[in-house]
């Protein structure tokens, strides 16, 4: 179990790395292209992913088309809106209002599947909407689109996991992760002709970036191989550490000590939401774990 955790931890790092590098291309390239080469250079790992008795054809026909669609849909618009919240904002500040998504799948399980949430789980939504206000502080500073985006990846993230824990069972690996690239791959390509810049000065970072991310894919892949996805989710939040000592080492990003607090406050009630989550539905147990967006 504890090489299962090293690796997630290493995944996730990965993950890390790849979403700073998303932020270091994001003066330079339009977000369309940073998406489609990220997207196209993430495929090289995750062909790894794929089990024996899997075929490359799965990608192509799943057994539930129109719930697959919209798993694909939410996974290129999040992947989208994150690329837009790194490129805007302290990469610290926009993992702590990415790690809103358990928050959504709450809210969106009682209105949606009709679920049942006791009053432990509206409290964790509470606090961690507290800690969106100490993070951004409206009023205080300037709201920028890289706000918006990253809560627009949170909700697409939790769409994801809502759409996961109906299909999971019933698609194989291969076509939940491969389709969500090529979709990335072929949406990307087409929105960024008319804006398409000379990506060459730039290639060893989409290069980079994108193997990192792949690199991730994989690592939570193998990960689940030696440890319970139920262990395995909690450490994505390290990637909020993650950020920060990228933040400052890269770009000299500094959250002043409310924002921390906010931060700590989102973490607190995602790990409480996600540990409700997994006692009340056991959705963990039927949902193939990769990144939500």
């Amino acid at each position: 179990m504890q090489i299962g955790i090293l690796i997630a931890f290493a995944g996730y790092f990965a993950f890390a790395c790849g979403d700073a590098t998303l932020k270091a291309l994001g003066d330079d390239l339009p977000i369309y292209e940073i998406g489609f080469f990220t997207s196209l250079f993430a495929i090289l790992p995750a062909l790894f992913t794929k089990r024996p008795e899997d075929n490359w054809r799965n990608v192509f026909v799943p057994n539930r088309p129109f719930l697959l669609s919209l798993r694909v849909l939410f996974g290129v618009v999040g992947m989208l809106s994150a690329v837009l919240a790194f490129t805007t904002l302290p990469l610290a500040e926009a993992y702590a209002l990415i790690f809103l998504l358990p928050i959504f799948v709450t809210v969106f399980a009682a209105i949606f599947l009709k679920e049942t949430i006791g009053w432990r789980r509206w409290s964790a939504v509470v606090t961690g909407l507290a800690g969106v206000i100490l993070v951004v502080r409206p009023g205080f500073q300037e709201l920028v689109p890289g706000h918006f985006a990253a809560i627009s990846a949170a909700i697409c993230g939790a769409g994801t996991v809502l759409v996961l824990r109906m299909i999971g069972p019933s698609e194989r690996r291969v076509t939940l992760i491969g389709s969500v690239l090529l979709g990335a791959v072929i949406f990307n390509g087409i929105l960024m002709v008319p804006t398409f810049a000379d990506p060459m000065p730039f290639m060893g970072l989409l290069v980079f970036g994108g193997l990192c991310i792949g690199l991730g894919q994989t690592g939570l892949v193998f990960a689940t191989r030696f440890a319970p996805a139920s262990y395995v989710a909690p450490v994505q939040y390290s990637q909020i550490v993650w950020a920060a000592v990228l933040g400052a080492l890269f770009f000299g990003e500094f959250p002043d000590a409310t924002a921390y607090a906010g931060m700590a406050l989102i973490g607190a009630s995602g790990l409480f939401t996600f540990i409700r989550e997994r006692k009340m539905t056991r959705w963990w147990q039927r949902t193939p774990l990769i990144r939500n967006r």
